[in-house]
């Protein structure tokens, strides 16, 4: 684990404004991307996430100009996923600012991508997105999580344990691990979802999906995640950074 756990603001972007919604429905305007980034810059945000919510399921690329403009504000790592298919399209958003960049859909139809994008830029570049939910239907996984995309719209049937152990062997830095059923609701972040790609990975995990309260991290990171990222909450105003930073050090976790 991470010697200091992270705290990561989510910025979800659709037609450049920043939307939030519950299981990626019903999304609403929570603002510009690029003031909301600068306010949790100097709120003390460790990070930055920029995910470009319909890039895929409009088959458009990352909206460069907003990324852009976005790493002008901020001096903390920015992540970008959404849209990337290709290195040539990694290459673009490390150019505009992007320090890392996350890849989902793509690497799911084409998992070679992770390696190649790995063996260009370096593993840490790499953030695999995984949004998991527990499976449904006629799925049957041996986990019990299925892997879906284009914003947990479209099933795959792929095991969520098994797609992120393969990713690690091809050279992800890092897993963005969103449960889909917890996404948006405020209840707290799937533990066990957590806890299960824990035991089989060693490469750092952010948990997405689910945070309502700033007592909602610190469980998070004792089921093993080594960075927590939320958005609605931050987004709302409903807790800030600084909130999050005291109750992970209340519960004994060092945080910058």
């Amino acid at each position: 684990m991470s010697l200091a756990i992270r705290v990561i603001p989510c910025l979800d972007v659709d037609a450049g404004r920043v939307v939030k919604g519950v299981h990626f429905e019903n999304l609403r305007d929570a603002g510009d991307p690029v003031e909301l980034a600068a306010e949790y810059y100097r709120q003390g945000a460790d990070e930055l996430t920029f995910l470009d919510v319909t890039a895929s399921s409009s088959h458009r690329q990352t909206m460069i100009d907003v990324v852009a403009r976005t790493a002008e504000q901020i001096f903390i790592p920015l992540t970008v996923g959404g849209g990337v298919r290709t290195p040539e399209d990694v290459d673009s958003l490390l150019r505009c600012g992007a320090d890392k960049v996350g890849v989902n859909t793509a690497a799911i139809n084409d998992p070679t991508l992770i390696s190649r994008v790995a063996d260009r830029f370096g593993n840490q570049v790499l953030v695999l997105s995984v949004d998991a939910r527990r499976e449904r239907g006629e799925q049957h996984t041996q986990s019990g999580f299925e892997v879906t995309t284009m914003g947990g719209r479209k099933s795959t049937g792929i095991d969520a344990i098994w797609w992120v152990k393969r990713a690690e062997e091809l050279g992800a830095g890092e897993i963005l691990l969103n449960s889909m059923d917890a996404d948006g609701t405020q209840q707290g972040f799937d533990l066990e979802m957590i806890r299960a790609v824990r035991k089989e990975v060693k490469i750092p995990i952010i948990a997405s999906g689910g945070a309502g309260k700033a007592a909602d991290f610190p469980p998070a990171i004792e089921a093993g995640a080594d960075a927590v990222l939320a958005a609605s909450i931050f987004h709302y105003g409903k807790v800030t950074i600084g909130e999050v930073k005291d109750e992970l050090r209340r519960a004994g976790y060092t945080v910058r």
